[in-house]
């Protein structure tokens, strides 16, 4: 999944908050130095010239857009914006003042000083929330993992190009030069780590958010495309033909590069921003659920299998980002020892490991399976960020090895405590391939609703159980 770059008045929707925030603010300062300690909101005049004030704000920021290109300004533009900004809502205050007739009943000194307050609060504001952002963004952990695939020629060209970038949410780790084995040298720095002939099993094993395509790569850009769409990877194409190389696509500018960017499902920042405060909500809520079950549970589980409450496991999240994955201990201690043994009683077809009536299992355990209660403690892996409430299941290290290139596309968004496979009979599917089918189906068809639905279905599986074993 691809977070597209909001490109209306809603991309800076933190700055207009915050502006908002420091107008309401430099009132309430310039009504107290005039007033003495009491509130605007109680004086019926300044409660109206508060909601107006919010509204010249809005308009402001709806038709002057004054937040473009704000992360690349220098402090005397940011001075020059924040003087432009207040005295347009300054001016429009006057307006307003002199068109209902209302300029006796409003202080002139809260007026003029709420001005000044105004443009100092804001300037001082904007460059904090900068600094944050752009360390944020200077984070490589913040940032996606970016491949360039590119032929000789064209290489240093393109990482000129984005080395040169302001400021960028994306880091180029690795050259792929697919017109000569330069594997081993450096370009710019950037290590070329892969060619022609080893490109796939590359982008296959290792942790790649992005492709970016750059220069007549093969005689056809768009199979090549297509093929990297299979692994769930986003890909970024330097366009030569507006063809339709996905039905997710968006033109968008990589430095001075207009691209056709295409990928499994294109969301926006609204959207992202609403399913991780589901996520965070979620999560908060689960962890109380937790706590309970842990008082109940934990005394079960060390008497019938001594050893630790909680089972930790290395699990491969999105796009093969490795995590610390949480749950009760339902399993013996050396389960994954006994696994061996009984592999020819596996009664999953392809790379994930189901059988009935699992010996390794003690029997709080098996309860505990049934109503997924062992997976409470993936709660923390959502809050952190790891997980999120719906997405797909998150493979072992041992599965990922052995993954063919069309798996890989159900890496191509967060691992999910829930998700489609669960709630379409969870055990009861024994074909790794439907499974991958059913977690392409809903990355493809992501949205905000769709997650409700499936949280919704997995209550109903939860409580009945359907479909475990």
């Amino acid at each position: 999944m691809y977070k597209r770059e909001q490109k209306s008045w809603l991309k800076h929707l933190d700055f207009t908050i915050l502006d908002i925030v420091c107008t309401q603010i430099a009132l309430i300062i310039a009504y107290v130095l005039r007033f003495d300690w009491h509130l605007p909101y109680s004086s019926e005049p300044y409660e109206r010239l508060a909601i107006v004030m919010l509204l010249i704000d809005i308009c402001v920021v709806f038709f002057f857009e004054p937040y473009t290109g704000i992360l690349r300004r220098g402090h005397f533009q940011e001075v020059n914006s924040s003087i432009t900004f207040c005295t347009i809502i300054f001016a429009g205050i006057l307006a307003f003042e002199t068109a209902t007739k209302q300029t006796e009943i409003y202080s002139r000194k809260v007026i003029f000083s709420y001005w000044i307050i105004s443009i100092v609060l804001i300037f001082l504001s904007r460059l904090i929330l900068k600094h944050i952002i752009l360390k944020r963004m200077a984070n490589e952990k913040n940032l996606s993992v970016m491949i360039l695939l590119t032929t000789e020629k064209y290489a240093l060209e393109a990482l000129h190009e984005f080395n040169n970038l302001v400021y960028r949410d994306f880091i180029v780790a690795g050259v792929i030069v697919i017109d000569r084995d330069m594997r081993g040298e450096k370009i710019c720095d950037v290590p070329v780590v892969a060619c022609a002939d080893d490109c796939y099993e590359y982008l296959r094993k290792n942790v790649v958010d992005e492709v970016f395509i750059n220069g007549n790569t093969r005689e056809s850009s768009q199979e090549l495309s297509n093929e990297l769409l299979e692994m769930g990877l986003t890909v970024h194409y330097n366009l030569v033909h507006m063809n339709s190389l996905a039905p997710n696509k968006a033109v968008e500018k990589y430095g001075n590069y207009l691209v056709l960017t295409s990928s499994m499902k294109i969301a926006s920042p609204r959207q992202f921003f609403v399913k991780r405060l589901m996520d965070i909500f979620g999560s908060l809520f689960g962890l109380f659920a937790c706590s309970v079950a842990f008082l109940i549970f934990a005394p079960i589980i060390k008497l019938q299998s001594p050893g630790p409450v909680f089972f930790s496991q290395e699990r491969v999240g999105k796009n093969g980002r490795k995590f610390k994955i949480y749950k009760f201990r339902s399993m013996n201690v050396d389960a994954e020892q006994q696994k061996a043994s009984l592999m020819e009683q596996n009664e999953m077809s392809g790379f994930m490991f189901k059988m009935e009536d699992d010996p390794r299992i003690f029997p709080i355990g098996k309860f505990m399976r049934k109503f997924s209660i062992d997976e409470l403690p993936q709660f923390i892996n959502v809050l952190k960020g790891d997980m999120s409430l719906v997405g797909t299941r998150p493979p072992t290290v041992e599965e990922f090895g052995q993954y063919q290139i069309h798996h890989r596309a159900r890496l191509g968004i967060k691992p999910g405590i829930t998700g489609m496979w669960q709630v379409s009979g969870r055990n009861d599917i024994t074909d790794f391939e439907e499974v991958v089918a059913l977690d392409t189906h809903y990355i493809s068809q992501w949205s905000i609703g769709l997650d409700f639905k499936i949280l919704a279905k997995t209550l109903q599986v939860v409580i009945t159980g359907k479909g475990s074993k």
